[in-house]
């Protein structure tokens, strides 16, 4: 499929490290017909030593989907790359993770500091893969280091089909505004397809995202986080027109209990009850009693006992 035809929804899933696994794949996908889905950040040292595993897979209905791989070493991620491609619609390369441990390693966000590397990485990938590449990356290391539209210039001279620019610095990590009106400045200097990312939350900051950055489309991450209807909500109304309004209390806790039950079935049950309590804080919030309730049910590893507690709070 061409990269086109990849992102016509206008909308994507954003990566997200332990966040965008399998199971948050697919809740997405049943509640949106044709958004990109990205896989959560695949490191290409670990793909190396471990190929295969729950990280790279995948349904059918998955795709559109693109396979997202940190790194440095750019034989390395294409080759890696070209391992995924037979699950993959898309591979994206992870230029912006802010984080310290990966920025220290010379990946992410630190690959902006290094555009000549980048640039390899891009090449030798592209070289690689008869499917599309795409880069991911910030306005820049720090607002010192706004560098952003001569890197995406770059990626695009590279080979790279499609960019998503998150609306803040490294060192910003995921505090203060994006700013989508910089964005704006890129999609005006390249001719590939472009998405925003940041702070996207609602329909509403969907279409102003859009208007302000004049992107291609909106990249959702943390807005997706307890509502798993959002990016299908933007897309139909991006596509449509059609308004649908977010989630009740109700069918969030729904949601919540399904969420919870297929990362049982994925990771046995001490380890999916878990591994679901990073969601707690997004799908349990906006009623009496919230924070305590969330204070209590972390502390839970029983599948059935945490049912009770989410069913208790719907009989109040």
């Amino acid at each position: 499929m061409q990269v086109r035809d990849l992102i016509s929804a206008r909308v994507s899933l954003a990566p997200m490290a332990g966040i965008t696994d399998y199971v948050l794949r697919s809740l997405v996908r049943e509640n949106s017909r044709s958004a990109l889905l990205t896989t959560e950040m695949i490191s290409s040292e670990f793909l190396t030593q471990c190929k295969g595993g729950d990280i790279i897979e995948r349904a059918d209905n998955h795709s559109p989907i693109s396979y997202q791989l940190s790194g440095h070493k750019p034989k390395m991620i294409a080759d890696c790359a070209k391992y995924l491609e037979q699950y993959a619609d898309m591979i994206d390369i992870n230029m912006g993770c802010p984080v310290n441990k990966v920025v220290k390693g010379t990946d992410g966000c630190a690959l902006m500091r290094n555009p000549d590397l980048a640039q390899e990485i891009v090449r030798t990938v592209k070289a690689n893969i008869s499917i599309p590449l795409s880069v991911k990356f910030r306005l820049g290391y720090t607002f010192d280091e706004l560098n952003f539209v001569e890197f995406g210039e770059k990626m695009q001279e590279a080979g790279a089909d499609f960019i998503t620019v998150h609306g803040r610095t490294r060192s910003q990590m995921y505090g203060g505004k994006a700013d989508w009106k910089m964005i704006s400045k890129l999609k005006h200097n390249v001719d590939i397809p472009v998405f925003a990312n940041g702070d996207v939350v609602s329909i509403e900051t969907a279409v102003q995202c859009l208007e302000e950055s004049e992107a291609d489309g909106v990249a959702v991450g943390r807005g997706a986080l307890g509502d798993v209807t959002l990016i299908g909500r933007i897309e139909k109304y991006l596509n449509q027109g059609v308004y649908l309004p977010p989630p009740t209390l109700e069918e969030k806790i729904e949601t919540l209990k399904a969420h919870l039950k297929r990362e049982v079935e994925l990771r046995g049950e001490k380890v999916g009850v878990k591994f679901c309590r990073k969601f707690y804080p997004y799908y349990l919030n906006g009623f009496q009693g919230a924070s305590r309730m969330r204070g209590e049910i972390v502390l839970i590893d029983s599948l059935n006992d945490v049912f009770k507690i989410l069913d208790g709070i719907l009989v109040r």
